[in-house]
């Protein structure tokens, strides 16, 4: 086990780093859904699906 470590630690570390990144968006989009936000910005003027997405 010691001995796979050492021939790859640097593959650990990155795809360490990587999953924290990915955890990190998942986060934050979680948390803007809860708080209403959308990933369009709710700027329907010029979206082809502007009456489907956001009801009024």
């Amino acid at each position: 086990m010691l001995q796979f470590l050492e021939n790859n630690w640097g593959t650990l570390v990155v795809a360490t780093v990587l999953i924290l990144i990915v955890l990190l968006v998942v986060r934050v989009m979680i948390r803007d859904r809860k708080a209403g936000k959308t990933a369009c910005g709710n700027n329907c003027a010029g979206c082809a699906l502007a009456g489907k997405c956001h009801k009024r």
